[in-house]
């Protein structure tokens, strides 16, 4: 499509740039060169305008020329370039805010009926990267977005298809994001990727509401209110009978306790109705305010419960009652969305050289997933009070 703009612009009579840029090009090896130079090929009107060369591609008029460029390192020669009649970002999920704040005033030129244009690309993964900000989610009116999958292509080959009919059977936890054009949700060998696809295959994500006459538990990792603090995670969660319904989840860095309880408030997980349980640093006193959470929070009016130290593969045991009890675990789709994208993420780190694992990679998701483990110790620890719960008579709660 860029080579069939460049011959329109040429066919006008205009003269200036296509470029075609990625976020990392070392070398035009890494460019989209060859893809351009074989759509070209694929069209004879196309091959008679264009001149192909081993470094380039330019129009036999010498109107129009292709120029290829990293974003990564070679950011301030897009700056340099003069006409850029458009600007193709290819493979642009990577590609930082920083880059778009560069190059989109970069593009300048216009005409009568036509001005310098952006045509991006990509697949996406993270729904907060800044090229699903900027562009996706966009409300400019002069954003036009659209998408394209393998059920797009006319030309959709057989091999192909049947690659992607094994991943959905073999790899159904990565289906979507490899070939539906979904979210990443889960990284290869996540603890619960098979338990997260599971409960959505079985419609245990939804709408969870709470019932009013239980406690609402709320099962927390401890942060920090240091700038390069480890994020405060927070699960809201009910046991009503032999299930777990998890309603809500909260995360910050850097942030105080009031931080935290205001959040709590705006929820209406009050004293009266919700109680915490933390981890055993709960009772540890915080380095820049020299209270422990225990203390603050029941001086905050609330009951408080710390789960005693599990010593060495305390991590392991979290991750191996999670994954026991997840058969009875209902999420709130909407308000438990960022906690599900942790528990998706978290993963075992591997000494790929010598085939072993080395225990959970401590990364921005284990906070999420260690308060989320903490849910399960509390849960095994009180089979009583469970017991109690299976005569009461639920409320409705899924919508």
């Amino acid at each position: 499509m860029a080579a069939v703009r460049g011959f329109i612009h040429g066919q006008a009579g205009d003269k200036g740039i296509i470029l075609c840029a990625r976020q990392f090009m070392n070398s035009l090896d890494d460019s989209s060169l060859e893809e351009v130079k074989r759509a070209i090929e694929d069209e004879p009107w196309l091959l008679d305008y264009y001149e192909l060369g081993d470094k380039y591609i330019r129009s036999k008029d010498g109107r129009i020329n292709f120029a290829f460029a990293g974003l990564d390192r070679n950011i301030s020669s897009v700056k340099s370039k003069g006409r850029i009649l458009l600007c193709w970002v290819d493979e642009a999920e990577p590609v930082t805010d920083d880059a778009w704040d560069i190059l989109i005033p970069t593009l300048r030129e216009e005409g009568e009926n036509w001005n310098a244009e952006l045509w991006v690309t990509w697949n996406p993964d993270r729904k907060t990267s800044p090229v699903e900000r900027r562009f996706r989610s966009s409300s400019n009116p002069l954003t036009k977005v659209v998408e394209l999958n393998w059920r797009d292509n006319p030309k959709f080959p057989a091999k192909l298809e049947r690659e992607r009919q094994n991943c959905l059977k073999e790899n159904p936890e990565q289906y979507d994001w490899i070939w539906e054009g979904g979210y990443r949700t889960v990284a290869t060998g996540a603890y619960y990727a098979g338990e997260l696809t599971k409960a959505k295959a079985e419609g245990r994500i939804g709408r969870v509401a709470a019932d009013p006459l239980m406690t609402i538990r709320l099962f927390c990792d401890i942060g920090g209110t240091g700038a390069r603090a480890d994020a405060f995670t927070m699960w809201a969660v009910q046991f009503i009978g032999r299930e777990v319904r998890v309603l809500d989840y909260y995360e910050s860095v850097g942030q105080p306790l009031s931080a935290h309880l205001e959040w709590c408030r705006t929820k209406g997980f009050t004293p009266s109705r919700a109680q915490f349980w933390l981890p055993h640093d709960g009772a540890t006193q915080d380095r820049v305010y020299d209270v422990s959470y225990e203390s603050a929070l029941k001086a905050a009016g609330y009951e408080v419960t710390v789960i005693p130290n599990q010593g060495k593969g305390a991590a392991k045991q979290r991750i191996e009652a999670a994954r026991r009890l997840f058969p009875s675990v209902w999420f709130d789709e909407e308000k438990t969305e960022a906690g599900r994208a942790a528990l998706g993420w978290y993963h075992e780190r591997r000494d790929e050289g010598r085939g072993i694992g080395l225990g959970p990679e401590h990364d921005w998701s284990s906070h999420g997933a260690d308060s989320y483990g903490l849910i399960f110790i509390a849960y095994e620890e009180q089979e009583p009070a469970r017991e109690e719960l299976d005569n009461h008579e639920p409320v409705s709660w899924m919508g």
